[in-house]
């Protein structure tokens, strides 16, 4: 019996997933072994001064806008911006009458933030101190919490955004420019001197790995009816 085209889609979606979450954790547990025996010491260090006028780890290479631009997309990966938009979210969600949804995003967040919290006391890697933060920070260093919570929240968004239509270049587009975004706010910490680069690579890798990982969940409660479905056809 030949299989439904929207359920042949939706198990090429588990599979893309299944290999970014195993992928995700693969390349973070590899990064974080890497880290705690200093072994990526130089490449953090050459990244970093490579990013820094030659003589001068105070001033960051390139015009003045392009500091300006950074410290603008690294605002968007801030603990602040991403509750709002969450808030947001989970508004639109509730008004739609999707609130199984709605408290599946709540967790998947909340879920992400205290992750990022337990990783970086558990590996108590302190701040870079070979050139000048461009901003304040406070916490600590491993994994990047900007890189990692807007892999969470932009991702997870994403997805739940691509699934309520079924064109294939809006679903491209949308998560598109959710890993673009992503990526733009994690190498953001890395020019403004606050995260060492493996830092970012690894919230990078736990944040997708935590963003595919609440799909699938979500999925797999809206097969069995726990979750709303989204719009447009089934499995879309």
């Amino acid at each position: 019996m030949t299989r439904p085209a929207w359920l042949a889609r939706l198990e090429t979606g588990f599979i893309v997933a299944l290999m970014t979450v195993a992928g995700g954790l693969f390349a973070f547990v590899r990064i974080a072994d890497e880290v705690r025996e200093g072994d990526t010491h130089g490449f953090d260090q050459w990244l970093l001064t490579l990013l820094r006028r030659p003589g001068d780890n105070a001033q960051p290479i390139g015009p003045w806008w392009l500091e300006q631009m950074m410290r603008d997309l690294t605002s968007l990966g801030g603990t602040t911006v991403l509750t709002l938009i969450v808030v947001v979210a989970v508004g639109y969600l509730a008004m739609d009458r999707k609130r199984g949804a709605a408290v599946l995003l709540v967790l998947a967040a909340g879920g992400g933030m205290l992750l990022s919290s337990v990783l970086k006391l558990g590996f108590d890697r302190p701040r870079p101190d070979l050139v000048a933060h461009l901003v304040d920070v406070r916490t600590l260093s491993f994994p990047s919490g900007h890189a990692m919570l807007s892999a969470v929240t932009y991702l997870t968004i994403g997805v739940m955004l691509a699934r309520t239509t079924t064109r294939r270049a809006v679903k491209l587009y949308v998560v598109g420019v959710c890993v673009l975004l992503t990526l733009a706010i994690g190498s953001s910490r890395v020019y403004l001197g606050v995260h060492w680069p493996t830092d970012v690579l690894a919230g990078w890798s736990v944040g997708a790995a935590w963003a595919m990982l609440c799909w699938m969940v979500a999925v797999w409660l809206q097969r069995r009816g726990a979750v709303e479905p989204p719009g447009g056809a089934p499995g879309s």
